[in-house]
């Protein structure tokens, strides 16, 4: 899989995303749900 870059709220940075997992919003749309690289922190990008 591809790396999964997305904004940090904690770092206020974009980094990587550890383990993503692709989840379907309840609109329907595509999403990816993880943990950012540097701190730990749950990380989510909507489209991705």
């Amino acid at each position: 899989m591809a790396d999964v870059i997305a904004y940090c709220v904690k770092c206020k940075a974009k980094s990587k995303m550890v383990d993503p997992q692709e989840v379907t919003m309840k609109n329907g749309k595509k999403a990816k749900k993880g943990t950012c690289g540097k701190c730990g922190t749950k990380m989510f990008r909507i489209g991705g």
